[in-house]
């Protein structure tokens, strides 16, 4: 089928280009689409029950809210968990759903239940309601209404409060995918009636009179309508009031005729409603907050922008010096994250091409490969538009380019080796025809490595699919992950049988396989050390085996030592401080403090921009906080302007030094998003949760301290922090029923009474315009501030009169509990711990060893362990089922693809050896152990058997081949996989490399998945290549295919084979490297020769530095004379470039190329004077070899000579002289021929020295020692060649210092901001750079001038003395001919005629001893004569031939 796939592509290239055009469109198209976060979001599907009931105390809201609204939730199909929160006035019910049931079915759900739980709940306590559909992300915007400095005294916070609610919330709650805005701070603006008892008494009135004239005097009506003359005239009573005077001439009671107006009973103003929290500012005091809220699944980038675009449009419509101060948006944090993923991916991709194209060695091919790249991405982009999954950290910052284009390469790697292979016959075709053959080729070629190729996708893939299998906060982190690699993969598989092919067989052409090649080089390079380390270990199996398995017991040991978090912090770039205080401190008394916490820090911390502190809880309380409980939210600066501390949990001690001036209070450090997660997925905002579970409240408060105190000195816990449960103040009011029973009271009109005199009682609504404010009675202030104003309330009697309420009741202080908790029905308290500087696991082991020793609980109670470390556990539990579904997928598939448990098992090794590689790198880099480090190996143990693939699969192809043993195949084995084993694991494991060593927002996260695959596939690679090899030659087995020889045939076979060895070193013996050849070998390795090619490879890339640019100039200027529209100093960012005068830059390579030339003419005059060394060395040697020739047929004459004339002396024929002097003769004639002996051996040396192989060099033997003389002209050298270009040099550099007068540019863009404006303001700049000053220049030129003058007077007088030189050689050449035409016409044969004539006279007797001498003497001058004379010609014509100076 897939051969089908790639045979349509190749024959429809134009749909298939076309389809490619579609997936860049479409994916560009997802990409504007696809909403955009920092992280995934983790929130597990839940709806809280919120209930406000202002006067109930918290075992009320307990008992009479919370539980009905439990009871009624616990039954809903579908519920994980119920938690719930209760407290002074508030309820908070969480109910956690399967993620499966979505996100309306549950709300709608609950809506049906609460109808049926208010039923349940006693009129007038509050009514449930459900919380925003919002999650942990949902906080995507929180700002403060600022007042500027000169408008500070016209505005309360009470107005900032108004006009939060009235103008800025409500254009800000239209915006699409903004689901709340929250108000939190500031005073809520009412219409009081503050009631002044004593005047009430003395005019015996009721409050309850006072209440019911304020109702019966604020109304509205209609009359219908009355027609007349036509018309229809509607009748409205308007009976509303509208103004304090409206209120305070309201009729209570007309007495004999004279009205009782509100106003002589009560005071009559602005008042505020009972808040339960507030906002304090950078240090500046109380502030209004506004907090917007995203809705669920919402694009968090797209509803960010909508929210600044609409903040923007307030701002225009708010009050005078009022503005809008954003403190904490996610937009910063996602363009952080963003730019981090943005990071790694380019770099990765990056890195992969570079070395992709470095081991293919063909850049057309690393091209090829290298556009899979960016398709993949768009093609997993595109999908992930399609299936919902958001582009944030963890969905695209896993991707490896390198594992994806795996299968690119294999295919492109082995067509381009074919396409090579058959270079010939495409080059002899026509162009139809060539393009023909090449779809041919790369059918046949992708069809052969598509097995291969999707085999290994198949096994990523399947490794992933447990990925998928997670659940809970882990999957939700991990999943987009899994999805997206999936998705590229399948990107990738596609392309891989439709568009690779066709851009192979396009743009792949022939290429030469050269030694230049840096691929090559590379190649030879590593298979030169790797040689000698698999022939060692094949030699000593046990001893490789043995070392594995040291490193993996050391991984094994490492690992048991190393601690274990959930997931590594995500470094938000903001800190939260939560201060602890004591339990009951008023609202006005935690202001305080928190006002003083914001001006130390911002006193004592530059990094600390801005400091907003969240105190109580807001209008909607999602996050319930009682007074005492505040979110301390500190802006930092960009962490490069830190001066203070070089890291967070540094910066956190600081922090936690410098307020520990303040007495009474602990402090804990979180992030915003890090504590609202832990807040929402476990009820607890620490890492650690230890639950205590048990009924009663001070029990659970007495152990929560106990434990607490007992593991503050646990190394690694910090920020200990016991949940405050019980010792609220109270003013308890306990009723005595039967004095109640006897003034003919009841309960409910006493606690009415207690709760509209202290708390208020609304009594209808004053309309501002579109504004609405409560009217509201309460006792007068000052009637409000103390137990005795309780006891000394008046209670209006049926039968007329009044009683104080300590008649009919006993008031006093008690202690009460400040919060209940609950986890599924059951009381809990908690010990929350943050962990700082260890890893999470590794302290939890010790508090529960701690625990467990010392805590001893009552029956009934118990201890769980939750927050981030409940997390750990569960996804450790799911890992434990993950990992080994993950290895049994893996085994399954290498079993169907080798059919041998063997083979299987010896692949399947690269796991262990992997995870030691993981393991001691995770170690190394001090990392513990986090689901990230697990999701890490689990895509690491897919990849790593991917190269044993490679391997196991080419020893099976070799089988079929012949070698001696199996260690020899092995060995071949792994030299022909080397390069792609290799290419495999280095572009697998430096794709992740920039996501390891990132330091970017976000890379917390990334780093232990990279680091675990990088080291994972460092040992993986070394085990591939080593240990694997060792493993198949243990366990598998080879026997030679080739039939047995019969022994008579191998008899005849050996003599055959040392017959031709014979032959074959007889003719190595007669042949020789003639002068040619010594030119070649020359020119291929003279050192000198390579350096100087090297130099013109340099002077070459030198041609386009001309375009050198100045480096951009990024500048922050601060200055307090730059002052914006608004009068504040401005903030300048800018960016500026400098640019030489264009015609500049063109001028500088005109030089460049020119300077190339020159080098080259350097060049070719090196290569002229090697050419002549090797000429004269060549000549020298003959002719020395020709000497040699001579003195030995001397020595041999002299040698026999000496021996008759000593035979004659014994004999007594001769006497003593003639044969000293015979002797004597024939010791210097042999002394003769052993120097030309040496001389041979110098002249051969010097050859060797300028040639420069490492072989032996064997010389042919010249049979014309006289070298041709060639018609040489003088300007065709290239000395006159050099000398030409040297005067362009100097022209071209003359011209150029003329250029350096032009003036720069110089380009600037610059924007400048501050904290007061919107928006900032841009400006460009412009500007030229004029040389007035040019004395200098000037002087330069004129010296570029006289340099160009020199180069000319240089270039003559070199062509006079050449040409000179050339005459006078061609004079001396004549001479020395006229000398060799004698000895090559008459001096030879005089020279043999004389020693033939000699010897015969000699013998004969004619002549005497002495006359014998002379003659031989005479005869070879003539020989020795003519080979120097020869020599001097060789010498002259060289100098000729290769003329210079």
């Amino acid at each position: 089928m897939l051969s089908h796939i790639i045979n349509f592509s190749l024959k429809n290239k134009l749909i298939i280009l076309l389809f490619t055009v579609f997936i860049v469109g479409y994916g560009l198209f997802a990409l504007s689409q696809i909403p955009i976060g920092a992280v995934p979001d983790v929130t597990n599907n839940q709806v809280q029950v919120i209930t406000t009931s202002r006067n109930l105390s918290t075992q009320d809201m307990e008992q009479f809210i919370t539980y009905p609204v439990e009871l009624e939730m616990a039954n809903l199909p579908g519920v994980k968990e119920i938690r719930s929160v209760s407290k002074f006035g508030l309820s908070v019910v969480t109910i956690v759903f399967d993620d499966d049931l979505g996100t309306y079915l549950p709300r709608q759900l609950i809506a049906e239940k609460i109808a049926s739980a208010s039923e349940k709940i006693p009129a007038g306590f509050g009514t449930p309601q459900m919380g925003p559909i919002t999650t942990g992300l949902g906080e995507i915007y929180q700002y403060v209404l600022e007042v500027e400095s000169e408008y500070k005294d016209e505005y309360t916070t009470t107005d900032l409060r108004t006009i939060q609610d009235w103008v800025v919330k409500r254009q800000l709650s239209g915006i699409p995918g903004v689901v709340e805005v929250n108000t939190w701070g500031g005073f809520l603006k009412q219409y009081e009636v503050a009631i002044n008892t004593q005047k009430l008494n003395a005019m015996n009135i009721t409050a309850g009179e006072v209440f019911k004239s304020l109702e019966s005097n604020n109304s509205v009506s209609g009359g219908g309508y009355i027609e007349k003359v036509n018309q229809a005239f509607f009748i409205r009573g308007e009976g509303l009031v509208t103004s304090l005077d409206d209120i305070r001439n309201i009729v209570v009671k007309n007495e004999g005729g004279v009205p009782i107006y509100i106003k002589d009973i009560a005071t009559v103003d602005f008042g505020s409603a009972i808040r339960f929290g507030a906002i304090t500012g950078n240090g500046e005091g109380e502030k209004v907050m506004g907090q917007v809220m995203m809705l669920k699944d919402a694009n968090s980038k797209k509803v960010i922008e909508a929210v600044k675009e609409r903040v923007a449009e307030i701002s225009k419509s708010l009050p005078k010096g009022v503005y809008i101060n954003p403190f904490l948006e996610r937009s910063e944090l996602i363009a952080k994250t963003t730019f981090t993923v943005t990071e790694n991916l380019i770099l990765g991709c990056l890195i992969v091409i570079f070395v992709v194209v470095l081991l293919l060695g063909n850049f057309r091919s690393g091209l090829v490969v290298a556009s899979v790249i960016p398709l993949c991405l768009l093609f997993a982009l595109s999908l992930m538009y399609i299936f919902g999954v958001d582009a944030n950290l963890m969905s695209l910052g896993a991707i490896d380019f390198g594992i994806i284009i795996d299968g690119a390469v294999i295919i492109v790697e082995f067509i381009a080796f074919e396409i090579t292979r058959k270079q010939q016959e495409i080059n002899s075709l026509a162009t139809s025809e060539k393009q023909q053959l090449k779809d041919e080729i790369t059918f046949n070629g992708a069809s052969k490595m598509m097995n291969s190729a999707i085999f290994g996708q198949l096994i990523i893939l399947i490794v992933f699919i447990p990925i998928l299998s997670l659940s809970g906060v882990e999957g939700k982190m991990f999943k987009p992950m899994a999805l997206t690699f999936s998705f590229a993969l399948i990107g990738a598989m596609i392309l891989c049988f439709t568009y690779v092919p066709v851009a192979a067989s396009i743009f792949l052409k022939p290429s030469k396989e050269s030694d230049k090649n840096i691929s090559v080089r590379l190649m030879k390079w590593l298979n030169k050390k790797y040689e000698p380390i698999i022939d060692w270990a094949l030699q000593s199996k046990k001893l490789v085996l043995g070392i594995a398995s040291v490193f993996l017991l050391g991984a094994i040991f490492l690992y048991s030592t190393m601690g274990s978090e959930f997931v590594p912090t995500l470094d938000e770039g903001d800190f939260v401080i939560q201060p602890v205080l004591k339990t009951g401190t008023s609202l006005s008394k935690t202001v305080e403090i928190t006002t003083e916490i914001e001006k130390i820090l911002l006193k004592n911390f530059p990094e600390v921009q801005q400091v907003v502190t969240r105190i109580g809880a807001a209008e909607v309380p999602t996050d319930p906080m009682s007074m005492e409980e505040s979110d301390v939210i500190i802006k930092l600066a960009p962490k490069g302007e830190w001066t203070s501390a070089d890291s967070k949990d540094e910066l956190a001690d600081k922090f936690k030094e410098a307020l520990a001036v303040i007495p009474g209070m602990e402090v804990e450090f979180t992030q915003p998003i890090e504590m609202r997660f832990n807040e929402l997925i476990t009820g607890v905002r620490a890492d650690i949760a230890i639950k205590i579970f048990g009924p009663d409240l001070d029990v659970l408060a007495k152990k929560g301290s106990e434990i607490g105190n007992l593991i503050k000195n646990v190394e690694g816990a910090a920020d200990i922090s016991v949940e405050k449960i019980a010792g609220l103040p109270e003013m308890s009011v306990n009723y005595d029923r039967a004095k109640i029973a006897r003034f003919g009271l009841n309960i409910q009109e006493l606690n009415d009474m207690v709760s509209m005199g202290f708390a208020g009682k609304t009594a209808g609504s004053v309309f501002e315009g579109e504004k609405r404010f409560d009217l509201v009675v309460r006792l007068d202030k000052a009637k409000r501030q103390d137990i005795d104003d309780l006891k000394n309330l008046y209670v209006d009697l049926p039968m007329g009169g009044k009683v104080p309420l300590t008649e009919l009741a006993e008031i006093s202080y008690k202690k009460g509990a400040a919060k209940i908790s609950r986890d599924d029905t059951k009381r809990r308290t908690v010990v929350g711990v943050n962990v700082r500087n260890r890893d999470l696991q590794s302290v939890v082991d010790d508090v529960q060893q701690l625990i467990k020793e010392k805590v001893k609980l009552p029956a009934g109670y118990t201890i769980t362990y939750g927050g981030q470390f409940e997390n750990l556990q569960s996804a450790r539990d799911r890992l434990i089922i993950a990992v080994p579904i993950a290895l049994v997928l893996i085994f399954a598939l290498l079993y169907f693809a080798f059919k041998s448990v063997k083979e299987a098992l010896i692949i399947y090794s690269a796991i262990p050896l992997a995870a030691v590689g993981g393991v001691l790198l995770l170690w190394m880099r001090g990392l513990p152990f986090s689901i990230s480090a697990g999701v890490g190996f689990i895509a690491l143990f897919g990849i790593a058997v991917l190269n044993g693939i490679v391997l196991i699969e080419h020893f099976k192809e070799l089988k079929k081949h012949s070698f001696d043993n199996l260690d020899a195949l092995i060995k071949q084995g792994t030299k022909d996989r080397l390069r792609a084993v290799l290419l495999t694991a280095s572009a697998a494991a430096l794709g992740f490399l920039p996501m390891a060593i990132s330091t970017n927002a976000g890379a917390e996260v990334q780093r232990p998945l990279a680091t675990v695959v990088i080291g994972g596939l460092f040992t993986a690679t070394i085990l591939t290549l080593v240990v694997l090899p060792v493993l198949y030659s243990i366990f598998d087995k080879y026997e030679n295919s080739r039939k047995p020889i019969p022994k008579t045939t191998l008899q005849n076979g050996i003599a055959i084979i040392a017959l031709l060895i014979t032959v074959g070193v007889s003719a190595q013996e007669t042949k020789g490297q003639n002068l040619d050849e010594l030119l070649s070998l020359a020119i291929e390795n003279n050192m000198g020769l390579k350096a100087g090619k090297l130099k013109v490879e340099e002077s070459q890339s030198m041609i386009n530095s001309a375009f050198n640019f100045n480096k951009t100039h990024v500048y922050y200027e601060y200055d307090e004379n730059n002052l914006a529209i608004n009068d504040v100093p401005l903030k300048v960012f800018g960016v500026q470039q400098d640019f030489r005068f264009p015609t500049e830059y063109f001028s500088q390579k005109r030089v460049n190329k020119v300077r190339n030339n020159l080098v080259q003419t350097e060049f070719d005059i090196q290569s002229k004077a090697i050419e002549r060394d090797v000429t004269i060395g060549y000549y020298e040697y003959q002719i020395a070899r020709e000497k040699v020739r001579v003195y030995k047929r001397l020595d041999s004459l002299y040698a026999n000579f000496s021996s008759v004339a000593a035979r004659k002396f014994e004999l007594g024929e001769t006497n003593y002289l003639e044969k000293i002097t015979a002797a004597s003769k024939q010791r210097k004639i042999n002394l003769d021929y052993q120097q030309a002996i040496q001389q041979v051996s110098i002249a051969h040396a010097n050859l060797l020295r300028i040639i420069q192989v490492e072989d032996s060099l064997e010389l042919s033997e010249e049979m014309n020692l006289k070298i041709d003389l060639k018609a040489i002209t003088v300007e065709s050298t290239p000395e006159i060649a050099y000398y030409e270009t040297n005067m362009q040099l100097m022209a071209a550099e003359s011209n150029f210092e003329k250029q350096q007068l032009l003036p720069d540019i110089s380009v600037a863009y610059f924007q400048g901001s501050n904290s007061e404006l919107n928006d900032n303001l841009i400006g460009y700049q412009l500007g030229l750079k004029i040389p007035l000053l040019f004395i200098g220049q000037a002087a330069r030129i004129k010296a570029s001038k006289i340099a160009k003058e020199r180069a000319v007077t240089e270039s003559i007088d070199y062509k006079i003395q050449i040409k000179s030189k050339q005459e006078i050689l061609l004079e001396e050449i004549a001479q020395i001919q006229n000398s060799l035409n004698y000895y090559e016409n008459e001096g030879t044969e005089l020279s043999d005629e004389i020693l033939k004539t000699a010897q015969i006279s000699f013998k004969n007797g004619e002549i005497d001893f002495y006359q014998y001498i002379q003659s031989l003497e005479s005869a070879y001058d003539i020989k020795l004569g003519y080979l120097d004379k020869l020599k001097e010609y060789n010498e002259t014509v060289i100098n000729i031939n290769f003329l210079t100076l």
